[in-house]
């Protein structure tokens, strides 16, 4: 099977780097479709991940919902090949994202699970099951280990993004550790876009509302 640029970095890389990028008009309040750069270690740029331009109603939406909205993302290579979409269903409890190939087949999930005092999710395989799980303890809310049983997989940070940035917009750093070196692909891409879903939810301006 041929497998597009983006996916074939993304198996080969044991750490990606993802970062937001800024508009202008962010600085004055104004919340843009998100777009995100998806990195190597060392900083070559291999894809992008950003929300598709659709009519002023999103626009709307977008200002006042954030991230409570019904949303997609689409993951691109270099050279503009659709490598993924995500999609993001209305829920105003325990919120959950889809993960889809360019074919529109069904690759898994990830399902919010309710928790006191840290934020947890469940990886989901294409057939439903649980294969993999997020915790995010109170006592470090920049740091989510994606564990297997007892075993670490990954580790998803965020990253300080510099003092203008942290002040005045919404543009966050991450950076994926994929530990287990028998990641499938999927896999791999699923944990990537819980990095992305992950800025959505707790890191927004609109994520407190």
């Amino acid at each position: 099977m041929n497998r597009s640029s983006f996916l074939q970095n993304l198996i080969d890389a044991d750490v990606v780097n993802v970062r937001q990028k800024v508009e202008i008009a962010e600085l004055f309040g104004y919340e843009s479709r998100n777009r995100f750069s998806i990195q190597t270690e060392n900083g070559s740029e291999f894809g992008y991940c950003k929300e598709p331009k659709l009519d002023w109603q999103d626009a709307l939406m977008r200002q006042f919902l954030g991230h409570w909205r019904n949303f997609d993302l689409v993951g691109t290579d270099n050279l503009g090949q659709k490598s993924f979409r995500a999609h993001h269903p209305h829920r105003w409890f325990l919120r959950h994202l889809d993960l889809y190939s360019p074919g529109d087949r069904y690759l898994g999930g990830l399902q919010q699970r309710f928790a006191w005092f840290e934020k947890r999710f469940d990886y989901l395989d294409a057939q439903g099951n649980t294969f993999a799980t997020m915790n995010s303890s109170i006592w470090k809310p920049w740091t989510f280990p994606v564990t297997q049983g007892a075993r670490k997989i990954a580790v998803i940070e965020k990253k300080w993004s510099g003092l203008a940035k942290e002040m005045f917009t919404d543009a966050d750093n991450f950076r994926v550790r994929f530990i287990q070196p028998r990641l499938t692909g999927d896999q791999k891409l699923l944990i990537l876009i819980s990095a992305i879903f992950v800025d959505l939810l707790y890191f927004e301006s609109k994520a407190s509302r």
